[in-house]
């Protein structure tokens, strides 16, 4: 049984790159709300309304066309002109939206009454240049300056926010109208008689101009373009990965995963053509992440392998070579979240960029080493190593602190996250009674990234030739598994514990963290199931996925962040570690929970994330208010889950490139073929069913191995 659900409030939410524009059904922006017109952290348009002679339109119908584009069916109530009468649903009226550069906007009238009609039609909008972050908490200072100018001969209405060194414009430009434009109380105004069957329009073109680099030309479309594909910028591309499956929920959740991760991509700036990271999501978070960033590129590695380069690329520029605890920024670390609004640009916020993410610099060794599984390049190896070395220095020297060979945090910035981990909520790690554990912390999760960065990085040093220090590596990795085994076990449930707090102490909360580290390998085959069939008890297992915490634990909340909720992204990576140590069967139970969850949610879609309330008969997927939609962690979520089913991974050394494909694949799911996988130079087009592996196109130069890899990670 399917009956979608919404997820997310009913607005239409359109993008491309950095622009968004979240508008209402009837495409209305309410400055109320925390709808407007997005660019670069900023709120360009805060309000929007459509009036013919003083009334709203009512709506009929609206949707996304593309993710950058959306049509609004409207027509009229009761209206009256100076001839009578306007009998209502008697005028089409249709608002056509279009992301590029800017904003390309199509109104379109046509009159179906007996007679001519004379309307009155004021496009009434408002600026308020609002940082996002004052938006998303609906708290605004005005703290700067507006200026609105028309100007008439141009057709162009520009409204510009100056707050000392800070300044954007919005210009808003009027194109192909019916009848001239007027401008008046804070509208804009045209005049115009339709004849019976008669089609007014105009276009109108918003451009948000946010350097005094930025072209000041609005972009050229047609009129109604809501349907048309531009160019790529980043140059030529591989066709999308597809997948073939007689699931049809696998087979949509899959197609709406890679559309979404096509929305989300983010191009580079100017000097750097070609160069494309994801967006961690849309509305809030369309700008550069070091985890968020790394983790979809670790997740969507045979579809879009140049997110890992893109990553590698960018966030290594911006990895610190100083110490600044305002921003919680050491040498090496990698930026947790960059931000170009007034907040961060003025010192406000520390978002310029800002550093409190701990894992976010472990994650970055991990995607090198994964990225060159997959694609084989020791040059691009070569180029990153710098990177690499200066991030597994921060690891040991500012990661563990006080240097007890563990990994914590604490915020040294005013503005900083108590929490640096995934979960960085302020209340994602209680302790036992349900009160916050005291900094420093210790999350167990991180001591499963070390483990795993320090392997990954001692097999380059061997591609390299560096024996010593692979060894020296490989050395470490086995201390560091024996004293996380010694201090974080929890033998009493059958798991880790959270973490350890500033005491030391353990964090006695069953998590879904422990899960992380069954695919970083820090855990022994003995206690491996333990974790799998603790981490699947009711408790934790909310029959669509696995819950952030306990729902015994005094401070679960299903409809909390990080406390009693279920990631799809949380449950991705659990799935990889339960098939690490074999339990095919409990990762497929996971991937079978998402896919149900997917079913039921509109587009086939998984949001950031959603309740964890148990799953019953009638039940469906609640959702967290505020979750982003689409979610890049999410989507990429996907991608992993296929392969974890289907067996795949890459293995690569300077001699040998194997991909390797192992599929066990539940009833639910008897066959599969998966198109266009990218990996090496090229891409492999495989077709899996009973245990079967073909292979229909190889251009890749990897040779292609049914069964399991060799754990390259041994620290033994």
């Amino acid at each position: 049984m399917t009956f979608p659900v919404q997820v997310g409030p009913s607005t239409i939410t359109i993008n491309r790159n950095d622009r968004v524009v979240v508008s209402q059904p009837d495409g209305r922006i309410d400055s109320s709300a925390i709808d407007g017109f997005f660019a670069r952290d900023t709120r360009f348009l805060s309000g929007w309304e459509l009036r013919l002679n003083g009334h709203r339109p009512l709506l009929l119908n609206a949707a996304p066309i593309r993710h950058f584009s959306a049509r609004h069916e409207m027509t009229n109530d009761t209206i009256h002109d100076e001839d009578g009468v306007i009998e209502r649903q008697s005028l089409a009226i249709r608002l056509d939206r279009t992301v590029a550069g800017g904003v390309h906007e199509d109104i379109d009238i046509v009159n179906y009454a007996r007679r001519s009609v004379r309307l009155t039609i004021e496009v009434e909008m408002t600026s308020d240049f609002q940082d996002i972050f004052e938006v998303r908490s609906e708290a605004r200072v005005r703290r700067g300056s507006l200026q609105t100018r028309w100007l008439r001969s141009r057709g162009e209405l520009r409204t510009r926010y100056t707050n000392q060194s800070f300044g954007c414009e919005l210009i808003l430009a009027v194109e192909r109208a019916d009848s001239p434009p007027q401008y008046a109380n804070g509208r804009l105004i045209f005049i115009a008689t339709i004849p019976p069957k008669g089609v007014w329009h105009t276009c109108l073109k918003w451009l948000p101009i946010t350097s005094p680099r930025t072209d000041r030309r609005p972009a050229t479309l047609p009129c109604n373009a809501v349907d048309i594909s531009l160019a790529p910028t980043s140059g030529a591309r591989l066709p999308a990965v597809r997948l073939e499956t007689p699931d049809h929920t696998v087979g949509r959740a899959w197609d709406q995963a890679v559309r979404d991760l096509e929305s989300l991509r983010l191009q580079g700036p100017p000097s750097q053509r070609g160069v494309v990271i994801p967006a961690a999501g849309v509305p809030w978070f369309v700008t550069l992440f070091g985890r968020d960033t790394l983790t979809v590129s670790l997740q969507a590695l045979g579809g879009y392998p140049e997110f890992a380069v893109g990553a590698l690329k960018r966030l290594g520029e911006l990895q610190a070579t100083e110490d600044d605890p305002e921003r919680d920024m050491e040498p090496g670390k990698i930026p947790h979240e960059v931000r170009h609004g007034e907040l961060a640009q003025l010192g406000i916020l520390p978002y310029a960029p800002y550093y409190g993410s701990h894992d976010a610099t472990t994650l970055y060794v991990i995607v090198a080493s994964e990225l060159y599984r997959w694609l084989g390049d020791l040059d691009l190896v070569r180029t990153y190593l710098p990177n690499v070395e200066a991030a597994m220095r921060w690891v040991d020297r500012w990661g563990d602190g006080d240097g007890d060979g563990i990994q914590e945090y604490r915020t040294r910035s005013s503005h900083g996250y108590y929490n640096q981990s995934w979960k960085d909520a302020g209340d994602a790690f209680p302790a036992a009674d349900g009160t916050l554990a005291p900094l420093p912390l210790a999350p167990c999760e991180l001591q499963g990234y070390a483990y795993d960065a320090k392997l990954r990085l001692a097999e380059l040093y061997d591609h390299l030739g560096r024996t010593a220090d692979a060894r020296r590596l490989r050395r470490e990795a086995a201390e560091l598994f024996e004293r996380f085994n010694d201090l974080f076990w929890w033998d009493e449930e059958g798991t880790y514990a959270l973490g350890l707090d500033g005491q030391k102490r353990q964090i006695r909360s069953v998590a879904s963290n422990a899960g992380h580290l069954l695919e970083s390998g820090i855990v022994p085959p003995e206690r491996a199931a333990l974790v799998v069939r603790r981490l699947l008890e009711d408790d934790m297992w909310s029959g669509w996925g696995i819950r952030t915490l306990s729902a015994r634990h005094p401070a679960y909340n299903p409809f909390s962040y990080h406390t009693g909720s279920v990631w799809p992204h949380d449950n991705a990576i659990i799935a990889g570690g339960f098939r690490r140590y074999g339990h095919a069967a409990a990762a497929a139970r996971i991937a079978r929970g998402m896919f149900d969850a997917a079913e039921r949610l509109v587009m086939q879609r998984l949001p950031e994330l959603f309740a964890g309330l148990s799953r019953e008969g009638a039940s469906f997927p609640v959702q967290y208010l505020g979750a982003n939609v689409p979610q890049a962690w999410a989507a990429s979520a996907i991608l992993k889950l296929v392969a974890i089913l289907a067996g795949i991974q890459a293995t690569a050394t300077p001699e040998q490139r194997r991909l390797y494909v192992d599929p066990v694949l539940p009833e639910w799911l008897p066959w599969l073929r998966i198109e266009d996988l990218r990996v090496g130079s090229g891409a492999v087009t495989l077709a899996l069913r009973d245990g079967s592996v073909t292979v229909e196109r190889n251009t890749s130069r990897y040779e292609v191995v049914h069964g399991s890899p060799p754990d390259l990670r041994d620290p033994v």
